[in-house]
């Protein structure tokens, strides 16, 4: 594994730890060369899935970019980062296990969508508005609308 830090290539593996939602292992290491420690995480690939993006543009499904999404939605909102990490490890287990080689980018959003909806309804509109590309206050106001009718039943 490089190190991060001055990129040397080899480095030493000091502990190693599931994560707590068994997902993945959490290693700690050490550079050979400057002796900096840094963490890894090796999670499962159960098969390499292609994103379809509007346009018909594909690009490989990148975890990094779902857990980027999810906690831009979900800033400042006190939600445990342990909720967060099992729905993205949930999206990303329906994703590589649906069978299929390629998915539709909507199909995920939609998949986070509902994900943050049951968690919480700031972080669910949050995501809407970009997911569904919101132009307008009315846009927000409609469907924060519909998001307290549901919770009140």
């Amino acid at each position: 594994m490089r190190c991060p830090f001055c990129a040397h290539d080899d480095s030493q593996v000091k502990d190693s730890r599931p994560t707590e939602d068994g997902t993945s292992i959490r290693r700690r290491r050490q550079c050979s060369s400057c002796g900096a420690r840094f963490t890894t995480f090796e999670r499962v690939q159960l098969r390499e899935v292609v994103v379809v993006k509007s346009g018909d543009r594909r690009e490989p499904f990148e975890r990094s970019k779902l857990e980027q999404s999810v906690a831009l939605a979900c800033r400042k909102r006190e939600i445990e980062q342990e909720r967060l990490d099992q729905l993205i490890s949930g999206i990303q287990r329906q994703v590589e296990t649906s069978g299929e080689a390629e998915v539709a980018s909507s199909h995920i959003g939609e998949l986070v969508m509902e994900g943050l909806r049951q968690i919480d309804s700031v972080a669910y509109i949050r995501f809407a508005s970009v997911y569904r590309d919101f132009s307008e206050a009315r846009d927000f106001e409609e469907f924060a609308s519909t998001v307290q009718q549901a919770a009140k039943e």
